[in-house]
């Protein structure tokens, strides 16, 4: 088991003074079996030019270790020119690889699977005088915040700014709104224009669609310069079918797969195909990709996609070794002070941030990897059922806000790791939690992929944001939930990921957004400004005669310096409920306070509380 980085500075395409070094592994595709592979290269002013084909170089075939075939070649490319073309000229060229098999003859079209950069459609690319991204001064002074800490904030690239550029613009809007970490989803390269990118093809780069690389390490060196974490969302337990070492292998019709092939769950069987873990090159493959996006793009961490198709349990060669390794990858890098991977030393332990999409088994995951966090839906399902109509499962929310199953930090092998679950009520799986309250459609042809939330409706979303952005956890919000974004998504089907859905910023400004907006700013400075909400206890009060059969939901927060009552309201009436303090004292309301603060509250006597419809109340002392 275990894994081992692959030699990057081999494959590829690797510029040398106007040179150009390929260098790929294709396992068991020897040349002593008549197989010759050779590389296709075109400037990507002249590709769609007729009159100027792609000029093709063989690559020279070698045994090596640890895979096997390697192949590789130098083609120089500055010089000498070639008359009417942009040969040469300095740019981006697209390439790709093609193979001449004895069996099935020649297939063309292969992906460099270790490309940093992606033309248009399914090509790798390289840029000729490419400049290395200079990182700002301040960069080398950041700090990953403690997990404890962080408020995150899940966004597409595509959807929420555009593009890379357009969306480092927005981050001082985050930073306002009370975010210190951004959840990105996944820039590897993919085959369509229009995608969420859980179909990866290219694992080294950012998807052209998007920017370059260098736009997204300015991305990245603008968030960390306003305080705010970056995690990429990376997807290893299955490719697209386009990937290079699923497509070569099933064109050339081989019966096994070096890389690919059923390992745990198989989920995307239909659309996409599975990685297989057993496989060496596998997990020194992905080993490499986190460890290049740590490196090279200064990401804080890496939020690991659908881990039930690589989960084979705590001591298994997929997701769990996969987090094992980049552990101890990142804190091998910070004692021997390496630059930049400081970021993640603290005297609490290391701050890499290792977030699952472990639906199946949060608590588990948690408990038996280095994993620090995970998403969960049992609190997502249990706000639904309760916004739906459905009291009864006030009670299994209220319990999921407090995640009794996830304990603080858990010990292993004399290190302390920090646990928390992620606390979200809407997210990119599912619809925008107004569209539990009513739904519009404003399309004539009335297709239901144009559905939207009823955003009239905007208030009855307040009591399910204050109480789960004050609960126990990592809280998450979706692009454009702060302004009652409204879209609906289905449950299945190619238009949940095949239609763009952009945040509407003009929301910002109407009465649903502007409400909206003020409110989780409120919420986000509360957590920030009290370390109960942060990193202390939490108790729900399970009653069901006083609270839930009214439709309220009460928990307490605290710290030996502090105690906060959280109650809300999900009913359109005002509802009144006893209370009793376990501390006496004064009260502040921190929503809105004044008339609404507490005074000389007696310890354990019966207080009654007045919680407004459709919203809620937070009391702390002192």
């Amino acid at each position: 088991m275990g894994a081992t980085l692959l030699p990057t500075n081999t494959l590829g395409a690797i510029e040398d003074n106007g040179t150009m070094s390929f260098g790929v592994w294709f396992p068991w595709l020897r040349a002593t079996d008549g197989n010759r592979v050779s590389v296709k290269i075109i400037h990507e002013r002249d590709q769609f030019i007729q009159g100027i084909p792609a000029r093709e170089f063989p690559l020279t075939y070698a045994e090596r270790a640890p895979y096997g075939a390697f192949w590789s070649a130098r083609v120089p490319i500055a010089a000498p020119p070639v008359a009417g073309t942009e040969w040469g000229q300095p740019g981006t060229y697209v390439y790709r690889y093609c193979v001449q098999n004895p069996n099935v003859g020649r297939v063309d079209g292969i992906l460099d699977p270790v490309s940093r950069e992606f033309g248009v459609g399914k090509q790798s690319a390289f840029t000729l005088g490419y400049q290395p991204y200079q990182w700002s001064a301040g960069e080398m002074q950041w700090r990953t915040p403690a997990l404890e800490d962080l408020v995150m904030y899940e966004l597409a690239i595509a959807e929420f700014g555009g593009d890379l550029r357009r969306a480092a613009g927005l981050l001082p809007y985050l930073r306002d709104l009370g975010v210190n970490a951004v959840e990105v989803m996944p820039l590897s390269n993919v085959a369509s224009v229009v995608d969420w990118g859980y179909l990866p093809i290219g694992f080294f780069g950012v998807d052209e669609r998007l920017g370059n690389r260098a736009n997204f390490q300015e991305f990245v060196d603008q968030a960390h310069a306003l305080g705010i974490a970056v995690v990429i969302d990376m997807v290893y337990g299955h490719t697209g079918v386009d990937f290079p070492y699923y497509d070569l292998y099933t064109r050339l019709r081989y019966a096994e797969n070096p890389f690919m092939g059923s390992f745990a769950k198989d989920y995307f069987s239909d659309f996409g195909k599975s990685t297989d873990f057993r496989r060496a090159l596998t997990r020194d493959y992905f080993h490499s990709v986190t460890h290049h996006w740590l490196e090279v793009y200064h990401v804080d961490g890496i939020r690991y996609d659908c881990v039930p198709n690589y989960w084979d349990g705590p001591a298994g060669e997929g997701y769990a070794n996969t987090v094992y390794e980049a552990y101890q990858l990142a804190k091998a890098r910070v004692a021997a002070n390496q630059a930049y991977w400081t970021r993640f030393g603290s005297a609490s332990g290391l701050r890499l941030i290792q977030c699952a999409e472990q639906l199946e088994g949060p608590e588990e995951v948690l408990k038996t990897t280095y994993s620090n966090c995970t998403w969960q839906n049992m609190t997502f399902d249990a706000a639904r059922s309760v916004a739906r109509g459905d009291r009864g499962r006030i009670a299994d929310w209220g319990l999921q806000l407090g995640a009794g199953y996830c304990p603080d930090a858990v010990n292993v092998n004399g290190e302390t790791i920090g646990k928390r679950v992620l606390q979200y009520t809407e997210n990119h799986d599912h619809e925008r939690f107004v569209c539990n309250f009513g739904l519009i459609n404003e399309d004539e042809a009335r297709s239901p992929l144009f559905q939207e939330g009823d955003r009239s409706r905007w208030f009855k979303v307040q009591p399910y944001l204050i109480a789960s952005l004050l609960a126990r956890g990592v809280p998450l919000l979706w692009e454009g939930q702060e302004l009652c974004e409204n879209y609906f998504l289905p449950e299945d089907g190619a238009g949940r990921v095949a239609l763009l859905r952009p945040v509407r910023w003009d929301y910002f400004y109407d009465e649903p957004g502007r409400a909206t907006v003020a409110l989780v700013r409120n919420l986000l400075r509360i957590r920030k400004d009290g370390a109960q909400f942060r990193s202390g206890q939490h108790f729900f009060f399970n009653d069901g005669q006083r609270y839930g059969s009214k439709g309220v939901l009460a928990y307490a927060r605290w710290t030996d310096q502090a105690y906060s009552l959280v109650i809300v309201n999900t009913t359109d009436e005002a509802q009144s409920v006893p209370f009793w303090f376990p501390i006496a004292g004064n009260y502040r309301e921190q929503l809105h306070g004044g008339a609404l603060d507490l005074q000389n509250v007696t310890a354990l006597a019966e207080h009654w509380l007045q919680i407004p419809s459709n919203y809620g109340r937070v009391w702390t002392t002192p």
